[in-house]
């Protein structure tokens, strides 16, 4: 079992972030105060005055930097992440660690080019962390981590945990939503999982477990919100899901602390890559990162969501149910991550805890759900493609199922959409499995083996 992970870099990680905040919010005050003494004493200056005196701050301050080191101490081009400076023949430059307000936190420097450093918005607005500072927090934090037991879980909203819908595109079948919503508010119920955003004309249901799931994960991960959707938007659903602040205190990433466009990525979650499990519906959102991405079966309570997808179904609201609880999509999911989270965590490993990769677990999990299934493909592709290159195909391969490219004994399964071909004759002599694609598809949306008969190709009619 290789748990390791794949590069020495990845050991770096991000374990609670509370200990974070708490030396951030030192920093910012910190920080703060300089320049509220600033400004009350630049109010009093000319503009050319505010310049002199800036220049000459920092200034004093390489100054002394320059002072507190020497040529023989201090090797070329080497960077001191304790003190956040580099050191470049000898010279001792201050490296900006910590940007706020486009100020350096510890030279006093502005800094108006971005460089190598990272914004980081949600967890303080004009806050920019450097290279050197990520790793050294990452490093320090990772202790901690480690030592509660925990991973990073990183969680998209919309189709993952929450589905919403603008009011103007609720249909008649979905006007009964309105009054369970009105009543929700007299009744001041608890368990209300139907809500109405007043600032943004949307209903917006809460997907079945999601309470239980958040509550039981939060044992196990330190988790964030990453959605693609507006900062204002994603804090309100955050308050619907974490009323009192406990799951995702300053750990809501929205679409305009993406680093790439039209890409979520880790750089902006304080922890490394081999910690990291990512729960969302979207693949291609996570180019970077599919070896870390759980993906979920989208949540499509309203006819609206339906229909943006054009998946030619009923929505749950339009046939008036919904996931259940005890075996839904976080329900089953929660019973992936425990397993992930045990193997990670298990002393038995003879790998050190900082070395582990939960991307390693996840592949060992996936390869599970299909062992000893061989399975034989019958016109889900064109014949002309490569069989080995088409996602079907390699999604088995994930799952653990080995595919062939003709029938023999040893076929288990064979997979078709119509039920007079020759191999689906073939199948239905020798008392094989004949099933849709959908049947791996579900497999691998609910992490184990589908009953066939649910997935049973349509008996041919004879006319």
């Amino acid at each position: 079992m290789n748990l390791a992970a794949e590069s020495p870099s990845s050991s770096c990680s991000s374990g609670s972030t509370d200990d974070f905040a708490a030396f951030l919010e030192n920093e910012i005050e910190a920080q703060i105060e300089e320049e509220e003494i600033e400004e009350e004493h630049i109010e009093e200056e000319d503009d050319d005055e505010i310049e002199i005196e800036i220049a000459e701050h920092s200034n004093k301050r390489r100054k002394v930097m320059d002072d507190e080191s020497t040529d023989e101490e201090s090797p070329l081009n080497t960077v001191d992440l304790a003190n956040g400076q580099i050191s470049n023949g000898g010279n001792v430059v201050c490296a900006h660690p910590i940007i706020i307000r486009n100020l350096c936190s510890h030279c006093g420097e502005f800094v108006e080019e971005a460089g190598s450093s990272v914004a980081f918005n949600y967890i303080h607005k004009d806050l920019r962390l450097g290279a050197s500072e990520i790793e050294k927090l990452r490093k320090e934090d990772l202790k901690h981590l480690l030592k509660d037991k925990k991973l990073i879980l990183v969680l998209d909203l919309d189709h993952t945990l929450i589905n919403s819908s603008r009011m103007i595109d609720i249909i008649p079948d979905e006007q009964y939503l309105i009054k369970q919503v009105e009543e929700g508010k007299e009744t001041d119920d608890p368990n209300q999982t139907l809500f109405q955003l007043g600032r943004y004309h949307m209903l917006t249901k809460l997907r079945p477990f999601v309470r239980t799931f958040l509550k039981e994960a939060k044992n196990m991960f330190e988790m964030y919100i990453y959605t693609m959707g507006e900062r204002a938007y994603a804090m309100e659903i955050a308050k619907l899901l974490d009323p009192g602040d406990v799951y995702f205190p300053s750990k809501v990433i929205c679409q305009s602390d993406c680093t790439t466009r039209n890409q979520k990525g880790l750089d902006v979650v304080l922890g490394a890559d081999n910690l990291v499990i990512i729960l969302d519906d979207t693949e291609h959102v996570w180019h970077k990162h599919k070896e870390n991405l759980i993906l979920m079966e989208r949540y499509h309570y309203f006819a609206s969501s339906v229909r943006q997808f054009s998946s030619g179904i009923k929505s749950l609201s339009e046939m008036k149910k919904d996931e259940r609880e005890s075996d839904g999509i976080l329900a089953t999911i929660l019973s992936v991550l425990k397993r992930a989270h045990e193997m990670f965590f298990d002393p038995k490993i003879g790998i050190d805890l900082s070395s582990r990769d939960v991307r390693q677990i996840l592949k060992l999990i996936r390869q599970d759900i299909l062992e000893g299934c061989n399975i034989v493909f019958s016109r889900v592709f064109p014949s002309t493609v490569r069989a080995e290159e088409q996602p079907i195909w390699k999604l088995a391969e994930q799952l653990g199922a080995t595919c062939l490219d003709d029938v023999d004994d040893s076929v288990t399964h064979v997979v078709a959409v119509v039920p007079n071909t020759q191999k689906a004759e073939w199948a239905r002599d020798n008392n094989k499995f004949l099933v849709t694609p959908r049947w791996i598809e579900a497999a691998n949306y609910l992490w184990q083996r589908q009953k066939e008969e649910d997935f049973a190709v349509p008996k041919k009619v004879d006319k």
